[in-house]
């Protein structure tokens, strides 16, 4: 078994000397007298050598042993380019880590979270963010939307204290096109600015209630049909209806302390989807609808809003809005009719589902993803990665 020739990892310089500490394998580079150095602009062969300044550069890990190098860099006098230092294939200029070691913390970012390659590599958090960054940014940075036609877009929570960011997705190949600060019209703005005149072929666009991406989206797609989601449109019936009922159903029941608890507490009974709930929930939860005619009725209107989002034509989606609507009225129940008044704006937008079936439960899966990303790294404290982060981990169908 032949011994390893670390030269070999070394192209142009050998081992003068080496020290090895149970922590540390230093390592002392002398460039080979018989390699003539490269200029670092014009890489073409410079046998004028100015001066040597040592450099201290880290290399991948030798089994467990950390390697530090010390290579003499050479600046030239080259005849083309004036004084520069010398090219090195396998270490970048001005760079403390080796080509090598910069590879392989790519592949480790990949998997890990900054803090555990941080503890693998023993380098500095900083020093690996930043190879990532340069890594992301060289991948996914660009922006290129290709040839989308509809659209999903959805806000998220950037940091606590109501602090938003905006992330848009192409619907048809679940790719994250573009992601920014803020949930307002200046703040989706540039991304129509850079889409330019693709903006005439975009066909459909899924989004909230949110009044400022509806407007920017009329202002800039005009031939785009504006879809709500259902998901939004429901979560705001829990908080606006169904909450409301059942705290005021609570308080109604204030002589009677044990079905007041089970009112109370039911909340997240009455908002979870039926096929979600365990054997012994759905029991509990026929029993309080059995015994409670108000939440009965706004549980069972929850069932048929959905409905007109499967609808299979806007005429079918339409009779639905006009039965349920009826039904709203019949309940008698003002934080409903309220609802369902509100809710007579967005008519178009909900119909439109018929004609495009898209919703932003895909970005709801992205925000899910997303919350995952902020927790493996603690935070982010750059936006402009974390952002760079969301786009490498949505690359889409090809």
């Amino acid at each position: 078994m032949h011994p390893i020739d670390l030269a070999s990892f070394f192209p142009g310089y050998y081992i003068a000397s080496s020290i090895s500490a149970p922590k540390l394998l230093q390592l002392t580079l002398e460039p080979c007298a018989t390699v003539m150095p490269l200029c670092g602009r014009c890489q073409q062969p410079c046998p004028l050598i100015h001066d040597r300044r040592l450099r201290r550069v880290r290399d991948r890990d030798l089994f467990d042993q950390p390697v530090l190098l010390l290579i003499p860099m050479r600046r030239l006098d080259c005849l083309n380019c004036g004084r520069v230092n010398e090219h090195i294939d396998w270490l970048a200029p001005f760079a403390r880590m080796t080509q090598r070691l910069v590879n392989w913390i790519e592949v480790l970012t990949l998997i890990l979270p900054i803090a555990h390659v941080r503890q693998l590599t023993g380098l500095h958090w900083q020093s690996i963010k930043d190879v990532d960054k340069r890594r992301l940014e060289r991948n996914v940075a660009a922006f290129d939307p290709g040839n989308v036609k509809r659209l999903v877009m959805d806000e998220f929570a950037l940091h606590k204290g109501h602090r938003y960011a905006t992330v848009i997705m192409d619907a048809d190949r679940k790719r994250v096109l573009w992601v920014g600060k803020g949930n307002s019209r200046e703040s989706i703005r540039p991304f129509f600015q850079a889409l330019g005149q693709q903006c005439q072929q975009i066909e459909a666009v899924a989004m909230d209630m949110n009044t400022a991406f509806d407007l920017e989206v009329k202002l800039h797609c005009p031939q785009a049909e504006v879809v709500y989601d259902l998901f939004h449109v429901v979560a705001r019936y829990g908080r606006d209806v169904v909450d409301r009922i059942r705290v005021d159903q609570a308080n109604a029941l204030r002589h009677d302390k044990p079905a007041r608890k089970v009112v109370k507490q039911s909340r997240w009974l009455l908002l979870r989807n039926k096929e979600n709930l365990k054997a012994e929930q759905q029991v509990h939860l026929d029993e309080l609808l059995a015994a409670n005619q108000p939440l009965s009725t706004v549980y069972l209107l929850k069932d048929a809003l959905k409905d007109i989002w499967y609808a299979p034509s806007v005429w079918e989606g339409w009779r639905r809005w006009r039965a349920w609507q009826k039904l709203v009225t019949q309940s008698g129940l003002q934080p409903l009719i309220r609802f369902a008044k509100n809710l007579r704006k967005y008519l178009r937008g909900i119909l439109a589902s018929a004609r495009f079936a898209m919703h932003t439960s895909l970005l709801e899966g992205v925000n899910n993803k997303i919350k995952v990303i902020k927790r493996m790294a603690y935070g982010f404290r750059d936006t402009a990665y974390f952002f760079l982060k969301i786009k490498a981990a949505f690359p889409g169908k090809p």
